[in-house]
């Protein structure tokens, strides 16, 4: 279980980011040149790539018990991050993500800028957001992976799942994908970052959690009830939303 666990967190992680990142490239691909956004995207890609390749075995050079309690530090901090966003965004005071909308704005800015200017601009705009999106899952993946080489396999699998699934709707559609729950991926993918985070801080400080694995759905199941009730205190009153 903890395996396909992980493979599902990071699946969920990734498929949220790399649709953000579908979203820019299309937009230089369609504005300006398919083969600049794809250029820009396969450097991004390839940095990505050595990240995971050289930090991964590194993580596991630190004794079992510290490491634990640092990348379940850090799975926390980031969980918390997505949480909150996602709370913001269902109680009504953040606006949801919409693919289209910002598929608009890229297409709008690029087709402001100079034509001298056009392919470079394109295809850093193309490498910044594959590597901005990108690096979070990287993180996760390399501190889901830091355990053990099967931790990393699953993670990163995971990861690549989820890209090759969204580069291949991307090349489908040839158009943002709006149709997926992205707000709602990002609250699930929030919840499990959180109770992984909790559970290897836990074990890094000691604990013996009660089902060992299976602890892992009880915790999810506390945030997904905090953060309920946090939506319903913030939720703002629709007549102050309209």
């Amino acid at each position: 279980m903890n395996g396909w666990t992980l493979a599902g967190t990071s699946f969920l992680a990734s498929a949220v980011e790399a649709v953000e990142a579908l979203t820019i490239v299309l937009a230089v691909g369609v504005t300006r040149s398919w083969p600049v956004a794809l250029r820009g995207a396969a450097f991004a890609l390839l940095v990505l790539a050595l990240i995971v390749a050289v930090f991964g075995p590194l993580l596991r050079l630190v004794p079992i018990d510290q490491l634990k309690l640092v990348v379940g530090i850090v799975l926390i901090l980031f969980g918390l991050a997505w949480l909150r966003k996602a709370i913001l965004r269902y109680s009504g005071r953040k606006a949801l993500r919409d693919e289209e909308a910002a598929f608009a704005r890229e297409i709008s800015a690029l087709r402001a800028a100079e034509d001298v200017q056009a392919d470079r601009i394109g295809l850093v705009t193309s490498f910044k957001a594959v590597l901005i999106e990108g690096l979070e899952v990287a993180i996760i993946v390399v501190t889901f992976g830091a355990a053990s080489t099967a931790a990393l396999g699953w993670s990163a699998a995971g990861a690549a799942a989820a890209v090759l699934l969204v580069v291949l709707a991307g090349i489908a559609l040839k158009a943002p994908a709006s149709r997926v729950p992205e707000n709602t991926m990002k609250f699930v993918v929030g919840i499990m970052l959180t109770s992984f985070g909790t559970f290897w801080t836990g074990e890094g400080l000691g604990i013996a959690w009660f089902g060992a694995d299976l602890s892992l759905l009880i915790l999810a199941a506390f945030y997904l009830a905090v953060s309920a009730v946090l939506i319903s205190v913030a939720r703002v009153p629709r007549t102050a939303a309209a």
